[in-house]
């Protein structure tokens, strides 16, 4: 089911990237303010690793987390989220 491994970054005033918190992650995957069954295929692995299926949309993903973290205070102004696919399969 989790076919794909995701980078989750936050990138902060200056441009350097730091891997999320798995706590952060876990957070947003367990507690998903938007209520989208898309993603509940998601499992928090690392910090800054998610495994992800096949169906959970990454332009959908990477906002809908993004302002998570924000409203949970984990994201400060200027800074940002990038989530991207890492490539090749999970065993």
């Amino acid at each position: 089911m989790f076919a794909r491994k995701l980078s989750v970054q936050r990138i902060d005033t200056n441009g350097e990237r730091h891997a999320c918190p798995i706590g952060w992650i876990d957070n947003f995957a367990m507690r998903n303010f938007t209520n989208d069954p898309v993603f509940d295929d998601t499992l928090p692995v690392a910090n800054g690793l998610l495994e992800a299926g096949a169906r959970v949309p990454l332009d959908r993903l990477q906002p809908a987390m993004e302002e998570w973290f924000r409203r949970k205070g984990y994201l400060k102004t200027g800074e940002r989220l990038e989530v991207a696919e890492m490539g090749g399969a999970i065993d």
